[in-house]
């Protein structure tokens, strides 16, 4: 079910990252040229398609990609999952592998992404205090450790 991520889910992942960053995040950052405008399929695909970033990546397939972990060194850089296969444990599955598999034992949430949180908490993540600005945003990124 969690694979290596390959060339041939490039688009099926810049999807996922799309959509489920819209309906996340656009009413934190309330940025609807970011949303609309610059976050499209095609150059999130072309992006994640670099091979620093790709061989970072494992998704969860069960016959249709419906998530996907970046993973770089201990940190969890990105937990995803479709809209439409949330709350099916695709996630926890996923944030388990990174830990039991790669060790990762710590990560970045956007601070007012309270669902985020709590589902990291509830996986042995506990909030550090550490806080800086997403980039380019007057935003908040808490860190979480093990």
């Amino acid at each position: 079910m969690i694979r290596k991520a390959s060339q041939q889910d490039l688009s099926r992942i810049a999807e996922i990252l799309v959509f489920v960053k819209r309906v996340q995040f656009r009413p934190i950052f309330q940025n609807d040229d970011y949303s609309f405008g610059e976050l499209q399929v095609i150059p999130v695909a072309k992006q994640y398609s670099a091979p620093p970033i790709l061989n970072h990546i494992w998704v969860w397939d069960d016959g249709i990609v419906k998530g996907l972990i970046h993973i770089e060194g201990t940190e969890i850089a990105e937990l995803y999952v479709d809209c439409f296969f949330q709350n099916q444990g695709i996630g926890a599955f996923l944030l388990e592998y990174a830990i039991n598999v790669h060790q990762a034992d710590f990560l970045w949430a956007i601070e007012k992404n309270t669902n985020a949180i709590r589902f990291y908490e509830a996986h042995g993540f506990h909030l550090t205090g550490e806080k800086k600005y997403e980039a380019g945003t007057t935003e908040y990124l808490v860190k979480l450790e093990r």
